[in-house]
């Protein structure tokens, strides 16, 4: 949704009706997640993807009998018929993609709100009935402290209202069953509850160039990004345009003090022991997903080393992903940028950094590793 945020707002704006279509559910290797999202208006205009271009001139046409006729549609699309040329995914993967049709004023509106709330990073997930005893498309909003829409049952907005609640927490998107009336345990009615969390932090320490290389890639990445270095010479807006925010200040003295969560990747790039080691004392403290460390091996022995002496245990010291990045034989900045993000990537989804070529099975990983969010 985030990546339709300027469009819907110029739709809105425009009283133009569109559909939303919505991948649901995906089973097996396929190219785009759950809530990945794809509007299309009355007048032909298209806007996202839901599968990289495998199914979208199908779902285009739902989308269009779904203005036409007012009704969501549900729709599932797997393996192409390559004889005759039917839609679906060479990937070999399922996926559930929900159209749903926004003509109605009072529908915008809501959406717009929900667009509101999503550009001004409040944290909101938005439930919506996928298919059972309860009627498909219908959408619940929650927040943190408040919920707006029902799914046709007051139990059952109860249950996801929780449940909903639960999964923003932890920045997951997923579908949840339930009975008619919320009842757990029963498979009667699918929701499918889509998070839409503030983007997750990039924590980038240390001003020299390979730190603007990773605060560019990690914007493109969907990062928040903050560059904190001690120097005032060198913590500029002007060498890091593409930075959410440049901090002056000593490393684990700004760490202390601002937000890390379980969805936070901390790329420390300053290789110097009196900035290093209260830096990464302070980082192994926190939930962060990733901290990563920048040195030759040499110099993260010294590091593992200094950091045992201020009490730091083998367990924390485990977390740290040093040297980092992954072997692509990187040298300039640009490239060890990749290099990080690609090591990111891979902690994320488990991956195993190796070349598809040399693998077999599915590409797309299916299960993310606990606590960071893409």
């Amino acid at each position: 949704m985030r990546e339709l945020l300027s469009e819907l707002s110029d739709w809105h704006a425009a009283g133009t009706p569109f559909a939303l279509a919505t991948v649901v559910a995906v089973r097996g290797s396929a190219p785009r997640a759950p809530g990945a999202v794809m509007a299309v208006t009355a007048t032909g205009q298209v806007a996202g993807s839901v599968s990289g271009g495998c199914v979208e001139s199908d779902v285009y046409e739902v989308a269009t009998e779904a203005l036409s006729t007012g009704r969501a549609q549900l729709r599932t699309y797997g393996i192409s018929d390559d004889e005759a040329f039917g839609a679906g995914l060479t990937c070999g993967g399922t996926i559930d993609v929900l159209v749903r049709p926004f003509t109605e004023e009072a529908d915008r509106d809501r959406l717009r709100e929900l667009v509101d709330l999503i550009s001004a990073g409040e944290p909101v997930a938005v439930a919506t009935v996928v298919s059972g005893a309860a009627p498909q498309g219908a959408r619940r909003t929650v927040l943190a402290d408040r919920a707006a829409g029902t799914l046709g049952d007051a139990g059952l907005d109860a249950a996801v209202t929780d449940d909903a609640r639960g999964l923003l927490a932890q920045g997951l998107t997923g579908s949840v069953r339930y009975g008619a009336h919320g009842e757990r345990r029963m498979q009667d009615v699918t929701v499918f509850v889509d998070v839409h969390a503030p983007p997750p932090r990039m924590l980038v320490f240390g001003a020299i160039d390979h730190a603007a290389a990773t605060a560019r890639i990690g914007s493109f990445l969907g990062y928040r990004v903050t560059v904190c270095d001690a120097r005032p010479a060198f913590a500029t807006r002007e060498r890091f345009p593409t930075a959410d925010e440049v901090v002056c200040a000593w490393p684990h003295t700004y760490l202390e003090s601002t937000p890390v969560d379980g969805r936070t990747v901390v790329c420390v790039l300053t290789h110097d022991p009196k900035f290093d080691v209260p830096l990464l004392a302070a980082a192994l403290r926190t939930p962060a997903a990733y901290i990563g460390v920048m040195g030759s091996r040499r110099t993260h022995a010294d590091r593992l080393e200094r950091l045992r002496e201020t009490g730091v245990g083998e367990a924390a010291l485990a977390r740290l992903a040093s040297p980092v990045g992954l072997d692509l034989g990187a040298r300039t900045p640009e490239e060890t940028a990749v290099s990080i993000a690609a090591e990111i990537i891979q902690h994320h989804w488990g991956g195993t950094g190796r070349p598809l070529a040399e693998l077999s099975g599915a590409i797309h990983h299916t299960r993310r590793r606990p606590g960071p969010v893409a």
